[in-house]
C-alpha cells in the first residue's frame, strides 16, 4: 500500500488548476501574506470611512449653519412682529423699521425718503418679508444691531 500511495500524483486534476506546481516550468505558486492582505484591506477601509465621516461633518455643519440662520430670523421676526403696523404687510416687499419714544414701527417709507426730517427717533433696518411669514434683515443700521 505505501507502493500505491508513492505513485499516486497528489494532483489528478488539469495542471492549470494545480494548488502547486506539477513540473519545473510550472509557474511559481508563492504563499500569500495574509497579514499583509489583512492589513492593506484595513488601511483602505479606514481610509474610506474617513473620507465619509468628514463628508458627513461637513454636511452637518452646513445643516447647522442652516438652524442657526432660521433661529436668528426667527428672533429677529419676533422682534419686528412687536413693532406698530398700520398696514398688512405683503410677502416680498421690503419694509423698514424704526423707533420712536422705545417702541418699534413697521414702515414702508425708507430712510432715504424721508427727506431732512425723520418723524422717528432711530432707523433700526430694512425687512424683507419672506413667504413663510418670517423676516429677513437686508439693512440694518449699525449702531442699533441689538434693538432687533
Amino acid at each position: 500500500m505505501s507502493e500505491q500511495n508513492e505513485n499516486t500524483p497528489y494532483y489528478q486534476g488539469e495542471a492549470k488548476f494545480s494548488p502547486i506546481p506539477l513540473t519545473v516550468s510550472s509557474p511559481q505558486i508563492a504563499a500569500e501574506n495574509k497579514g499583509k492582505i489583512k492589513a492593506s484591506a484595513v488601511e483602505t477601509m479606514q481610509k474610506q470611512a474617513n473620507q465619509q465621516i468628514d463628508m458627513l461633518k461637513k454636511q452637518a455643519e452646513t445643516i447647522m449653519e442652516q438652524v442657526r440662520q432660521i433661529e436668528a430670523r426667527l428672533q429677529v421676526s419676533y422682534g419686528i412682529y412687536e413693532a406698530e403696523m398700520k398696514f398688512t404687510p405683503k410677502i416680498g416687499e421690503e419694509y423698514h423699521l424704526y423707533e420712536k419714544d422705545n417702541k418699534k414701527i413697521l414702515s414702508f417709507i425708507s430712510p432715504k425718503e424721508w427727506g431732512k426730517i425723520m418723524p422717528y427717533d432711530k432707523f433700526l433696518a430694512s425687512v424683507l418679508l419672506l413667504a413663510d411669514r418670517t423676516w429677513e434683515v437686508r439693512v440694518k443700521h449699525e449702531n442699533n444691531l441689538k434693538r432687533l
